[in-house]
């Protein structure tokens, strides 16, 4: 049985990934500051698995809790790494704050992953390292463009780190998937996303405001030039974003790498505009959901949606649930967890 480690664990992506590596066979081991998740996840892991994975709370800036941490777990076969601060909006209001947390971090497990025997790693990216892409869908090789935030810019630094890490390593092997906007829940709605605090994100948002803890949802800008006026996505549902991640890691596992460094769009290769997102909740829920337009805010690009070919034929991954299935699965999460 393989050992994995999983940095941010206990969060909507990095629980939904070790419910999948658990199926799958693999040992795991979880790494959590906490700060945005909680050890209920744990709890709701095992009732899907069957098994309750290894946690270890640790904060990834202290550099010598790191090395310790991986002094004792020294027998790892690979390293899928999602800690990070994640927020576009607040990326911007703190940008110091996520250059330490995302790129301190970043290096400090690196630095340790070269000591082990088996460096294979899977680095949670992000399509905000395209800043606004020129051509739609976007391929992975897709001009890099200036970041539009500070968490963008973080996921760009991030990838560059890697790839020089492999220049240098030539026995350190690296995915880096980026992944677009990733949504829902479990379908069994033992694990979700749990934002703590004020959602940043679009869809926890509209299912709080549905559920009654908002007063209504806020659409920034309805004057983009996209059909509706409002910004696109490619929203893809949690369980297949996460089934990427095992299907990557099983690849550098095998040695089925044509280079040390592999990157993949992960998406569903459609784009979804914020109003359509609304709609599909209102269809899924019965219910009408309670909105207004804002202003424009600021570090949004205005469409972004993947060519997902390379992910579909490489890879052999392919995105198979749809904006509604994942829009269900997410009001059906927040209903469980406010008892509606």
């Amino acid at each position: 049985m393989k050992k994995i480690l999983v940095t941010g664990g206990l969060g909507f992506i990095g629980s939904h990934t070790v419910v999948e590596l658990q199926e799958e066979g693999f040992e795991v081991v979880i790494i959590d500051d906490l700060s945005n998740s909680s050890t209920d996840v744990l709890d709701g892991i095992e009732a899907i698995t069957g098994k309750k994975p290894v946690f270890e709370e640790l904060d990834l800036k202290e550099k010598a809790d790191v090395e310790r941490f991986f002094k004792k777990h020294h027998n790892l076969s690979g390293v899928i790494h999602f800690a990070a601060s994640k927020a576009v909006g607040e990326s911007v209001e703190k940008p110091l704050l996520y250059y330490e947390n995302n790129i301190n971090t970043l290096v400090y497990v690196l630095k340790e992953i070269l000591g082990l025997d088996a460096s294979n790693f899977i680095f949670s990216s992000s399509c905000t390292v395209y800043g606004q892409a020129e051509k739609m869908p976007i391929t992975e090789n897709a001009p890099v463009q200036p970041a539009e935030s500070p968490y963008g810019n973080t996921k760009q630094i991030g990838e560059e780190i890697i790839k020089d890490t492999c220049k240098i390593a030539p026995k350190f092997n690296a995915i880096a998937l980026r992944y677009f906007n990733p949504i829902g829940a479990h379908p069994s709605s033992k694990i979700g996303e749990l934002p703590i605090g004020v959602p940043q994100n679009l869809v926890p948002f509209i299912t709080q405001t549905a559920a009654g803890l908002r007063e209504s949802l806020s659409v920034f800008g309805n004057d983009y030039s996209t059909p509706d006026g409002t910004c696109i996505r490619d929203y893809i549902h949690v369980v297949d974003l996460a089934k990427a991640h095992v299907i990557a890691l099983r690849r550098l596992l095998d040695k089925k790498n044509t280079s040390n460094f592999e990157t993949f769009n992960v998406g569903t290769g459609l784009g979804s505009s914020v109003l359509e997102v609304i709609k599909s909740f209102d269809k899924v829920s019965g219910q009408s959901l309670n909105y207004k337009f804002a202003p424009r805010r600021e570090g949004d690009v205005v469409s972004a949606y993947a060519n997902t070919d390379k992910a579909n034929n490489v890879l052999g991954w392919k995105a198979r649930l749809t904006l509604d299935d994942a829009m269900l699965s997410a009001w059906n999460w927040e209903k469980k967890i406010r008892n509606l």
